[in-house]
């Protein structure tokens, strides 16, 4: 056989190899954004308040103690903290982790909120970092500041568990803000179900942009940081197709660590977060289910599109492509120290549906993108019999990437209304329409980093830029 048909074999099956698996994952995607379509329709017909559907008494019973893990957020844990305060939930408690801070993190707490050392009783039930002492505000008593030495965000959530006296906790960023109406939404599967649902998790929006005064967002958004307008077209197609879908089926690896509730019984009980990994949060709900299944308790986990959180994303290439690796080398983290749970049919749905998806598609996504991305651009520079492959394949990259994302923002517009301004969500189309050409390449490539610090064992969270959200900003049209 000479080289030209070697050739010739070799391009028809890599490029029969990339086109199945796209067209695998559009299919995948695509039925995900059905589901989530006939769930959010059945949503909008139901009476979204709370009370209306359980026994107020209920709501009484299950309060809450809301985890802050702070570590140099001077900038926005001010905000993060009066948000929390204009709740609307009948008794929580906030506890503000300082994780060992090298900036004035503590002094500012403890002077805004005129924070005192006091004693109270630790539960040293999970491992953690020591705790060098812990405050309570004279202001407001449901706010204590627990001041440890730093070891990394599960190791200050687990101190603020250790902390906590609620039977169920929150975990929110000290850089996020939520909705007034927040905790009383993403408790309400857990209300509703006398405690069958031990954790659900709410959507997270990004606030850049946005008007913010005194922990509340007053106006939401679209900037024109292209960078922050295309995570908000990520966000909407993470939360509005995958997590809806998965979740109808009880399927959810991932609830958002920025905003997420769980049962404190059943956190203690597989040990808490890991401290071993960066990705702290997908690894805990992976063990929950796994605890779960082994144990045959029937238990599941939930996600709430409407309870909504907002963060400060990253407003330059430099930050996000460190969060972009620290978050994919989380998954492949969490997914290897519970790789045993994959296509074993003794965890059932998740063995054999939810941790190959995550696995043969999340994970390994970037790597065979690149290949697409490389294989698109040789043929183009090639041409001949290779530019029919190339064109069908670079079809299938629009389909992934610009349909899905077009459906989503349209899909987000139709049931919540996040952005009401119609040329906000024009704005969003448009830019999707771009994704393609730059910005799923910069995280295929970043992602793809993600798996050389895992390669090394590097578990470095990197740090971020924070400008701050408590303040109201021109960067509008």
């Amino acid at each position: 056989m000479n080289s030209d048909k070697i050739l010739y074999w070799f391009n028809e099956v890599f490029s029969s190899l990339i086109f199945i698996y796209m067209l695998f994952v559009i299919v995948v995607y695509t039925l995900m954004l059905v589901f989530a379509f006939f769930q959010l329709r059945k949503d909008r017909n139901l009476d979204k308040n709370l009370e209306g559907k359980v026994n107020l008494n209920a709501v009484y019973s299950k309060p809450v103690s809301i985890i802050v893990p702070a570590y140099n957020e001077e900038i926005g844990i001010i905000s993060t903290v009066q948000s929390l305060l204009t709740l609307e939930y009948p008794q929580y408690e906030i506890l503000i982790v300082n994780d060992g801070s090298k900036d004035s993190t503590l002094q500012t707490v403890i002077d805004v909120f005129q924070m005192e050392p006091v004693f109270r009783t630790v539960q040293n039930q999970l491992p953690s970092a020591e705790i060098r002492g812990i405050y309570q505000s004279k202001l407001h008593y449901n706010i204590v500041l627990v001041d440890k030495e730093n070891g990394g965000k599960a190791d200050a959530l687990n101190a603020g568990i250790n902390v906590s006296r609620y039977p169920y906790f929150c975990s929110i960023d000290g850089d996020s803000i939520l909705s007034t109406k927040s905790l009383l939404q993403v408790m309400k599967p857990i209300v509703s179900s006398n405690g069958k649902v031990i954790a659900a998790g709410g959507s997270v929006r990004i606030a850049n942009g946005s008007e913010i005064e005194y922990g509340s967002v007053l106006k939401s958004v679209v900037p024109n940081n292209p960078i922050v307008v295309m995570q908000i077209i990520e966000y909407l197609r993470a939360f509005y197709m995958g997590r809806i879908a998965l979740s109808r089926f009880n399927l959810l690896l991932i609830i958002s660590g920025a905003f997420s509730v769980f049962s404190k019984e059943y956190t203690i009980k597989v040990g808490g977060y890991n401290k071993n990994t960066i990705g702290e949060d997908m690894e805990l709900v992976v063990r929950l289910h796994n605890y779960l299944l082994k144990n045959k308790i029937k238990k599941s986990i939930e996600f709430i599109p409407d309870p909504v959180c907002w963060t400060e994303a990253p407003d330059n290439l430099k930050d996000l492509k460190t969060q972009r690796r620290r978050w994919h080398q989380g998954l492949l983290s969490s997914l290897m120290l519970n790789r045993g749970m994959l296509l074993n049919p003794k965890y059932k749905q998740i063995g054999l549906i939810s941790v190959p998806y995550f696995v043969f598609i999340e994970l390994i996504g970037p790597i065979v993108e690149l290949l697409g991305y490389i294989y698109v651009i040789l043929s183009f520079v090639i041409g001949n019999i290779y530019l029919e492959s190339a064109l069908t394949l670079f079809v299938l990259f629009l389909i992934y990437s610009t349909v899905i994302s077009m459906f989503s923002i349209l899909l987000e517009a139709w049931s919540m209304g996040t952005y009401p301004r119609i040329r906000d969500s024009v704005k969003l189309l448009l830019y999707s329409l771009s994704e393609v050409f730059w910005f799923r390449p910069l995280m295929v490539v970043f992602r793809l980093q993600g798996f050389w610090y895992f390669i090394r064992g590097k578990n470095d969270w990197g740090s971020l830029t924070r400008s701050g959200l408590q303040k109201k900003t021109n960067d509008t049209l």
